[in-house]
Parts: C-alpha cells; sequence; structure tokens
C-alpha cells in the first residue's frame, strides 16, 4: 500500500503522516492517535519517543507490519485490540473481543465507588468484565477486599491474566456466574458496583459501529426493549447481598438512565437513589443506598 496506503512513506514522520491521512479518509475517530498508537506499537515507541525519531527509517517488516495493522483499523477494528491492551486509571489492561474496553466514564464511576467504599470493606464487582474496576479498587485502596463475578469463561481468562499482573490475587476474588448466582452464602457486601449491559439491542441509539462490531455483545446488550433488565436482576439481590447503610453504585446509558432510576426508587429496601450526570453531561451514573 506504498502508493495510496496506510504507511505512506518511509520514516517515522512519513508513515505517521501517511496513516492518518489514509485513516481519516475512512472516517475513523481520532486518525491521529490511532496512527501513533499502533506505530508505537510496531517500533516499541512511546508517543514522545516517536517524534523524537522522527527521522528514523522503517525496514521492511515494520513497515508490513504497520500497514496491517492501519488497515485492520481502516476496517473499524478497536485500536485496543489491535494493541492487545488499553489504559484504565493509569493501569495498563489486556482486552480482547471478550471484553468490553475500558472507557474514561468507568474511571469516574470508579471515583463514586471509592467515595463510598468504607475503610476495610468488601466490595463486589458483578459483571466484571476485564477487571479493570475491581483492580483499580483494590490498587488504590489496598484495605479493600474484593469479589468479581462474570457470566463469560472467556472474560474472566482476561480478568485473571489482568489481576496476576498487577498484583492483586489476594484481594481480588473472580467468579463464575451471572450476577448473584456464584455469590449464596457470602456474608453482605459494604459495596456493590456494576457496569452492566444497558443497551436495548431493539434500539441501539447512539451505539459506534465499530463497538458493535467488535465488542462482546453479551456486555453490552440488555433485553430486548428491557434496557433496565440487568438493574432489575442486580437490585433483586440488594436486599441480602448489601448491608444496610451500605451503596450500590452502577453506570448506565442514553435509554436505560430513566427506567434504570425509576427501578431503584421504587424499590423498597433502597433509599437515595440518584442519577449524576458524566463530563458530557449525560445521565451516567445511579447511585442507591441499602435502608
Amino acid at each position: 500500500m506504498r502508493d495510496g496506503g496506510p504507511d505512506g512513506g518511509h520514516t517515522v514522520l512519513t508513515v505517521l503522516r501517511g496513516a492518518e491521512q489514509w485513516l481519516a479518509r475512512r472516517g475513523v475517530d481520532a486518525p491521529k492517535r490511532s496512527a501513533e498508537l499502533l506505530l508505537g506499537k510496531v517500533l516499541g515507541l512511546g508517543r514522545l519517543q516517536l517524534y523524537l525519531a522522527h527521522d528514523r527509517p522503517l525496514d521492511e517488516a515494520e513497515r508490513a507490519a504497520m500497514r496491517a495493522l492501519v488497515a485492520r483499523r481502516g476496517e473499524g477494528e478497536p485500536v485496543a485490540h489491535l494493541l492487545g491492551s488499553w489504559s484504565f486509571r493509569g493501569l495498563e489492561l489486556a482486552v480482547s473481543n471478550a471484553v468490553l474496553v475500558p472507557r474514561p466514564e468507568t474511571e469516574v464511576l470508579v471515583d463514586h465507588a471509592l467515595a463510598r467504599a468504607p475503610h476495610g470493606g468488601r466490595v463486589l464487582d458483578l459483571g466484571t468484565g476485564s477487571g479493570a474496576i475491581a483492580i483499580a479498587l483494590a490498587v488504590e485502596r489496598p484495605d479493600l477486599r474484593v469479589v468479581a463475578t462474570d457470566q463469560s469463561r472467556n472474560a474472566l481468562e482476561v480478568a485473571t491474566a489482568n489481576v496476576a499482573r498487577h498484583g492483586v490475587a489476594e484481594r481480588v476474588r473472580l467468579c463464575a456466574g451471572d450476577w448473584w448466582q456464584p455469590l449464596a452464602g457470602e456474608a453482605p457486601f459494604d459495596l456493590v458496583v456494576s457496569n452492566p449491559p444497558y443497551v436495548d439491542p431493539a434500539a441501539p441509539a447512539g451505539l459506534a459501529a465499530d463497538v458493535a462490531a467488535h465488542e462482546p455483545p453479551l456486555a453490552l446488550y440488555s433485553a430486548a426493549s428491557d434496557p433496565a433488565s440487568c438493574y432489575r436482576a442486580i437490585a433483586a439481590g440488594l436486599s441480602h447481598g448489601l448491608v444496610r447503610g451500605g451503596w450500590f453504585v452502577a453506570e448506565t446509558g442514553v435509554g436505560a438512565s430513566v427506567p434504570a432510576l425509576a427501578l431503584l426508587r421504587g424499590s423498597p429496601f433502597l433509599d437515595e437513589a440518584a442519577l449524576l450526570p458524566d463530563e458530557a453531561g449525560i445521565d451516567r451514573y445511579l447511585l442507591a443506598r441499602r435502608r
């Protein structure tokens, strides 16, 4: 793809510019950043190092590897999947098509959880995926003990690797099963946190095409025409799974936020239910306290 293709030249700078232009013509989001990350992976260099080495020539093997990655990005494959990892609150986490790519909005969810986690508390992360939330809580609050569940065995393989990578295996326990199912006999938790599926498959408004094509449906979609379905399953267990006075903190989104909030407000054992916006002003964070 030398002529008009995704490498566009032979040095770091010309390859970056060529890849950026090629990706931009294909409507890829943030083409410059994609080009930088992908070339950084090929050469083993960070962003600053790339520009310091702007006149470094690429050999044919490096250019071929870059062409292959950029071509896949041009087809909509997420950068995180091409890299094999993604940063979440400064933690590098392995990702794959078995888990959601951690988002900045979920980083703020962790802030809300940390603010409500008592010292020495036990925390439950329902639907952990890559383990991002559970691991961030354990790394940033060594006093906490975290249990994390997921029904996807493939997701738990990713989470297990991430837990080991960040040295928190003694404080993060992973369990296989659907929501509360693997927790029979567990004492109630001091805090329950979740980023459950909330996109209605019958009306996936605002879901980016690359997300729909490459991220796991199990982690994206609620029951058809019922975007609050997962919140309902979670809320059903809070009466016995959350201590009195303990907090439930969850992420939500367009289409699901209003019915999910109504569900929490209608619960006889929950109080102080609220819906908070993210940095873009979108209703994003659900909070409720056990009576």
